[in-house]
Parts: C-alpha cells; structure tokens; sequence
C-alpha cells in the first residue's frame, strides 16, 4: 500500500511544478508571440498621425526612447516574477502578486487599480479599434464602387456588438496555457497589416515622388491652432506610449514558462528582447512611411483613416486581418481580469457549485458562474466602447495613464527593494531620474489625451458613430 501510494505521488509529480500547480508549458517562443500579439497590436496605426504631430527628428527618436525604456523596465520586472532565489524562490503569479511580495502595503492597492483599470482600457480600445476596421472594410467596397465623393457613412454599433459576441465564446477559454494558439494566429496577422500599411505607405510615397513632412513636426494655420499643436504633441506620446504596452501582463505571460533550467526571468528578457526589437523596426517602419506618404495629413488610423483606397481588396485584407488580431489580443490582456475576479470568487465560496462545477469541451471550461461573469465584463466593455468610439484619444489616454506606474515605477521600485539597491548609490540615483522623468512625460500626455476627448465630446452623440 505504502509503495503504490508512493508510486501514484511520483506519478502526479511529473505533472506539477514546484508550486504543486500543473505543469507550465510555455517557452521562449510562446512568451514571444504573446508579447507580440500584446504589442503589435492596434497602436501601430496611429504611429503615423504621432509622428506627424512630432516631425521627423522629434518622432522616431521618442519611438526609440520609449522602445528602450520600456525594454529596460521590462528586464526589471522580469526578475520579479520570483522572491530570492531566480531558480527556486516563490513565484508571484500577476503583477499584482509581485507587488505585494516586493512592497506591500498601499503600494498593492495603487497597483492593482491601475492595472485592472488600464486593462478594461484596453478591453475597450480593443473594441473600438476592431470595429473601426470592420466598418472600413465595408466603406472601401462602397467607395470602390460608388467613387470617392460617396460618403459611405454607417454605424459601428453593430461591429461592436459582433465583435462582443465572438468575446464572448473565446472568453470561455480559461487561462493563459490555453490560448497559447490564439496568440500565434494573432502574431502572424499582425505582421500581415503591418506589412501591408508599410507596402502601402512605400507605394504612396513613390507615387507622390518624395518624401512628405518636415524636420519640426505640424506647422501653426491650416486648421491647426497653437493649441490644438500643443495637445496632439503631447498626445502623440500618449499613442506611441500605448503602442509599447505589455509591461502590465509581463509577470502573468511569465507564469506560462515551464520552470527552470533555464530560469524563467532568462526566458522572459529574451523573449523580451526579440519582441521589442522585432516590433520597434516594423514600427519605424510603419509610422515613418505612413508619415512620409501622407506628411501634416496623416490620419489617426492609417488603414481606416482612408488615406489609401486603393486596391480596395488589399485594404480589405489588411483590416480582417487587424480584427482577427483584436480579437486574440483582448483576451491577452482580458485573462489577468478575468482570473483575478475567478480566484476571488474561489477563495471565498470554495464550496459553492455555482463557481467550481464545470464542464470541459474542448479548450473551453464551462461554468455557470464564468459564463455570467465574463460575458456581462464583455457587455459592459462594448456598451462603454459605444459610448465613446475615440481610437485615437482613447489609445493615447490608456498610454499615458498607464505607461508610469505600470511601465516604469513599479519595476524599478520592485527591483531596487529585491536587489537592495542603496540609496543615493548612483544606481539608485539613475533609476529614480527615469522613473521621475517618465512620469512628467505620463502627465503631459495624459493632459494632451483629456483635452482632445473633451473636444470630440463636444460634437459626438452617443451611439449615433
């Protein structure tokens, strides 16, 4: 008896981490394309209008600069994921978790506002966003056959609503290792647009015989007041900021590597470094030929903005393939919500069939209480996303909120408590310097994001976009 005991315990061992939890199966590639799939997402688009807000030298150094900072936090936040030891120590499972094993106190509520607040933000951009491409990609027929005089107006409510349907079916997905697949597909469609916006932005910029813009970003007139200058510019930080987004899911793409050798913070600032750098050049790429096809006149969404209608059925790829990018890329930053709410819940009625009873079909774990409980966070997501169908104030507004404290503070206050940085050391001094420094650029941006959905507000009628 004891023997067999034994044996069934060596046998269930082989199936679990050191956490006694199931056995992690991600890798460095996994981690990559769900880096990907978080960072190359619906931000690219607006890249081309930022740079316009900004000019050639201005643009591309504050796209490298926020490339850089964002890969450096990242390294530091990477080294978190475990309390002491790399290879051994207690695994935090979410951002939250390592803020509370590394701070604690005040600083766990601070963070865990910001991080959940910021992914609904991006629940909603998401949404926005998808629908957005939907509609461009019934406009494009229409001007292709009625010509480019024909308005083509329509709704976006009902590619929300479609949008919100399908979210609703993949939310039912339980967790991270299972949308491994999800992600890959919307890696890969990601570069799909990308490539396309950059082939288009090449092509247009031939056809106009040149390079469009100037070295010092919009000049004052044409529509423009010194006002409006001031708030896109610190808007466009806000957009660039919102396109390098990942750092608040960074611990919880961690949790998914398979445990050590080689520990996963090694995995994670590789996996890291490829996806940043690999993002960055298509960025460039992308904004600066947007920029240099379209100059002052950039639009805010480059393939939905219309600066290109032709070929109509190239457009129509590029925008199906964003959709299908959205959709992998909500659950990404969806799942640290829903999981949180779901351990809550757990923890309090651990009894309770309404929570624990599920049935499995597939990837997908049925519950009665995930059912009610993800798809009302996706109702309620789409009904405000219909209320405010910005994408290009909402995008740099999530950015600029977000990018300090999820992005840049807690990593470094994180990483000088775990690696006893000491103070006034010139480590010490250097880390709170960018922490500082990147916290005026969040509030600038953030104020340059306010301004203009105050104005869009002003003139939008609920529902009617």
């Amino acid at each position: 008896m004891e023997v067999s005991a034994e044996a069934g315990n060596a046998c269930a061992a082989e199936w679990l981490d050191d956490d006694g939890r199931p056995r992690r199966k991600g890798t460095f590639w996994t981690a990559s394309a769900h880096i990907i799939t978080a960072v190359i997402g619906s931000g690219v688009l607006s890249l081309a209008w930022a740079i316009a807000q900004l000019g050639w030298v201005a643009g591309p150094a504050a796209m490298l600069l926020f490339a850089f900072v964002t890969y450096y936090t990242a390294t530091l936040l990477a080294e978190c994921y475990r309390t002491g030891d790399p290879d051994t120590g207690k695994r935090n499972y979410t951002y939250m978790d390592a803020v509370r094993s590394n701070l604690g106190g005040k600083k766990v509520v601070f963070c865990g506002v910001i991080q959940y607040a910021n992914l609904v933000g991006v629940a909603i951009g998401y949404t926005i966003a998808s629908s957005i491409s939907m509609k461009a990609i019934r406009r494009a027929g229409c001007f292709h056959t009625h010509g480019h005089g024909d308005p083509c107006k329509s709704s976006s409510t009902p590619y929300m609503i479609l949008f919100g349907v399908v979210q609703i079916l993949f939310s039912q997905i339980p967790d991270f290792d299972e949308i491994w697949w999800l992600s890959i597909v919307a890696a890969v469609v990601s570069f799909t647009y990308s490539s396309i916006g950059l082939s288009l932005g090449i092509t247009q910029t031939i056809s106009n015989g040149g390079f469009k813009g100037s070295l010092t970003s919009i000049t004052f007139g044409a529509g423009v007041t010194s006002t409006q200058k001031i708030w896109h510019t610190l808007q466009a930080f806000g957009d660039i900021a919102f396109a390098y987004s990942f750092s608040n899911i960074l611990i919880e793409i961690q949790d998914t590597i398979k445990a050590p050798p080689p520990s996963e913070s090694k995995v994670m600032q590789k996996a890291t470094r490829l996806s940043v750098a690999t993002t960055t050049i298509f960025y460039m790429l992308c904004g600066c030929m947007g920029y240099a096809a379209f100059g002052d006149a950039a639009p805010d969404n480059l393939l939905t903005g219309f600066g290109f209608y032709e070929p109509f059925w190239l457009l129509d790829v590029a925008n199906i393939a964003i959709v299908v990018h959205l959709v992998g890329a909500y659950q990404v930053f969806c799942q640290p919500i829903f999981a949180f709410v779901e351990r809550r819940a757990a923890a309090a009625w651990p009894d309770s069939a309404f929570i624990s009873r599920e049935l499995r079909v597939g990837p997908f774990a049925l519950s009665v209480f995930r059912l009610t409980w993800r798809s009302s966070f996706v109702c309620v997501t789409t009904v405000v996303a219909m209320l405010l169908p910005f994408f290009g104030d909402v995008a740099g507004l999530l950015g600029a909120i977000s990018f300090w404290p999820l992005t840049v503070y807690f990593p470094v206050e994180m990483y000088i408590k775990q690696r006893r940085v000491p103070r006034g050391s010139p480590r010490w001094i250097s880390l709170q310097t960018l922490s500082f420094t990147c916290l005026l650029v969040s509030i600038a941006a953030a104020a340059g994001s306010i301004a203009d959905v105050v104005d869009a507000l002003k003139v939008y009628r609920p529902f009617s976009g």
